[in-house]
């Protein structure tokens, strides 16, 4: 295939359009997948498209015309009735971080004026809290049974059909003005700030438009909604995107249930982050690594995987692809950085993993590998449509990422300040730092924010030695930062290490090992890596951590929180 090939498709007016067209297209395909009484069951297009004139026709005569309507929950229909109810002509989606404490959904439902929550029963006791201190907050509606005050979401679709058959048009016939606001997404706060990111139509149709350019996605697919469906990569890319070709949204049933759920649903894109990608690796390589004989005959497959076809290499790893229900042919895979050696070992396998790049405040996604064309390692080329350069690189090509295209958001919500602080002259300022290489391929080196610079002028990207730390098989995570307590005339480099006992353990015997045998493997391990490192860049102090770090529900170490 030419590496400069680009499916063809035609621009996406807004979500509404959307949604008439792919349902008069498509009326009996499935839209969606979901569990009921064990066993997965179907709602076609024709269901999903009543359902939400249903509830956007009861929002309008509930007076939530240009009305915030919160939405928090699991991946369910429910919680996508409702975001499609309120972008096609009823007021303003607000999804929320169902991970959040009562005290963080309160602030932001006080933020955006909510006036509707709809939500999943597991998260009543919250809403409740929510609903004491928001004094715009009127309607209370809940995906289950509802009990005391609240409403239940399928009376309202009862109550929509009614409204409908009486001759009520107002939600149908609302037009759609692509450059209005209709979502509102709070970042997860990495850096325990959290901003409200305005988008409108025009910015998340594009997004799937050039995304449907670069990978080509058919009514035949379908994709399991792994990965929290409040954050904007999963709505635009695991959702939305797949309902934009006619295709199948499969809702899994949580993080235990993965591979339950791929071996019922047998999907042909999976949507995912890098952990849960790299955690299929290691179990492929702890299974392959279980004996002499199973590690070397492993090795050798990869070898003949990386010099014969995609479909030769499906056959000669079929074992692995049938653990993946037998149908994956692409894996998107964003929110941070995806090892090289892990989406390398994919293709060898037949399995090509495409990386992607982009931000809450680009709807989000601004760069991609594409079908006919990726590097490992790499974010990937601009989408289609998209302007990216670098800003102010040094000797080495590095500068920050600004990003410019009908895909950028319209601002910050009630913060001018701050919107002025990220979009100059129409360039969204990324915060990430990274270089262009020859092909076009962006690369990511760190976050602006992460930098570390020493009292000499040179600069540190903590991203790059927690990655060369990450590849050791005794380290489950870190994070690396630049001088702290220490008062004294030198940079210090620390580095904040979760240990994977289970392989220290291995390298023992099985022996619980103590303390000072998991500092002394793990001192090894640094060692090693300060070997290939420049003097400037070596660690000269590591922590060991008995826990994981805390992340955000999208798998991002909340750096601001490490903890020691």
């Amino acid at each position: 295939m030419n590496k400069n090939f680009l499916y063809e498709h035609a621009p996406i007016k807004d979500l509404k359009t959307m949604l008439s067209e792919v349902t008069v297209k498509y009326p009996k395909n499935n839209a969606f997948l979901r569990k009921v009484d064990g066993v997965y069951t179907g709602i076609t297009y024709e269901q999903l498209l009543n359902d939400v004139n249903a509830i956007g026709t009861k929002f309008h005569e509930m007076g939530l015309k240009d009305a915030f309507i919160g939405v928090i929950g699991e991946n369910r229909y429910e919680w996508c009735v409702t975001y499609l109810a309120a972008v096609n002509g009823t007021g303003v989606a607000v999804p929320l971080d169902k991970e959040l404490s009562a005290k963080e959904l309160t602030y932001l439902a006080n933020e955006s004026k909510l006036k509707i929550i709809v939500y999943s029963e597991k998260y009543r006791d919250k809403i409740k809290e929510v609903k004491q201190k928001c004094s715009s907050l009127e309607y209370l509606v809940c995906m289950d049974e509802a009990v005391d005050a609240e409403i239940a979401f399928n009376s309202l679709i009862d109550e929509g059909k009614k409204l409908l058959a009486a001759g009520s048009t107002e939600f149908i016939d609302a037009e759609i003005n692509p450059d209005e606001m209709r979502m509102l997404l709070f970042t997860s706060g990495t850096t325990g700030v959290s901003k409200g990111v305005m988008l409108n139509h025009r910015n998340i149709a594009f997004d799937i438009a050039a995304m449907k350019r670069i990978l080509k996605i058919t009514s035949d697919d379908v994709s399991l909604s792994i990965l929290p469906i409040h954050h904007t990569f999963e709505c635009t890319c695991g959702f939305l995107t797949i309902i934009a070709s006619g295709g199948t949204v499969a809702f899994c049933e949580g993080i235990k249930y993965i591979a339950q759920n791929i071996r019922e649903t047998k999907p042909t894109i999976l949507v995912v982050v890098p952990l849960i990608l790299e955690s299929v690796y290691n179990k492929i390589m702890k299974k392959a690594s279980a004996s002499f004989i199973k590690k070397t005959v492993f090795k050798l497959l990869l070898g003949i995987g990386s010099i014969i076809s995609i479909n030769a290499r499906r056959k000669l790893f079929s074992t692995v692809h049938e653990s993946l229900g037998g149908r994956i042919h692409h894996v998107i895979s964003g929110a941070s950085a995806l090892s090289p050696q892990v989406s390398k070992t994919f293709e060898k396998m037949g399995l090509i993993v495409l990386q992607g790049y982009g931000l809450t405040e680009c709807a989000p996604v601004a760069a991609g590998n594409r079908e006919a064309n990726f590097k490992h390692g790499a974010l990937g080329l601009a989408l289609p449509g998209v302007d990216m350069k670098i800003e102010e690189a040094d000797k080495d090509g590095i500068g920050e990422i600004l990003i410019k295209g009908p895909n950028v958001m319209m601002g910050y919500y009630n913060n001018p300040k701050a919107t002025a602080d990220v979009i100059k002259d129409g360039w969204l300022y990324s915060g990430d730092y990274g270089k262009k290489d020859k092909n076009g391929f962006f690369i990511m080196t760190g976050r602006k924010k992460n930098l570390i610079i020493t009292k000499t002028g040179k600069n540190i990207f903590p991203e790059e030695l927690e990655e060369y730390l990450n590849d050791s098989p005794f380290i489950l995570e870190s994070i690396v930062t630049g001088s702290e307590k220490d008062i004294t005339k030198e940079d210090f480099i620390h580095a904040h290490i979760v240990p994977n006992i289970e392989k220290i353990m291995e390298t023992l015997s099985s022996k619980l090992p103590s303390v000072e045998e998991i500092k002394k493997v793990i001192g090894e391990e640094v060692k090693k890596i300060n070997k290939k490192l420049p003097v400037f860049k070596r660690i000269k102090i590591f922590h060991l951590r008995d826990t994981e770090f805390e992340k955000t529900t999208t798998k991002k170490i909340k750096r601001h929180n490490k903890g020691d």
